[in-house]
């Protein structure tokens, strides 16, 4: 899958997200973030270059589960899962340089 421009129009229940095989970046924002806006550059290169990477784009609020489950507090928060397990966070990237963290992480599950 590759980068998806819209938000989710319903987030995906932790469980099904726990039992997702591979790997899936979550990203946890609202389409009028101006933080969330500014990431979307630095994500759509991230994403570009690996395809086997499944992208849900969760619009985030108060009282939503999936982003308290995950404990977010700010966007956007990007959330790397292997086989539903965490293996890197990137909180508010503006850059590329700000996914080195989540590139690393990418690698290193290959």
């Amino acid at each position: 899958m590759t980068y998806q421009s819209a938000y989710a129009a319903a987030e995906p229940e932790r469980s099904s997200v726990d039992a997702m095989a591979g790997l899936t970046l979550i990203e946890f924002g609202a389409p009028w973030c101006g933080h969330c806006i500014a990431a979307q550059e630095a994500l759509q290169v991230l994403l570009g270059s690996q395809p086997a990477i499944t992208h849900i784009k969760v619009e985030d609020g108060r009282g939503r589960p999936l982003g308290r489950s995950f404990r977010v507090k700010l966007w956007p928060t990007l959330v790397l899962l292997q086989d539903g397990v965490e293996i890197a966070r990137a909180v508010r990237p503006r850059e590329r340089s700000d996914l080195a963290g989540m590139l690393e992480a990418i690698d290193s599950s290959h």
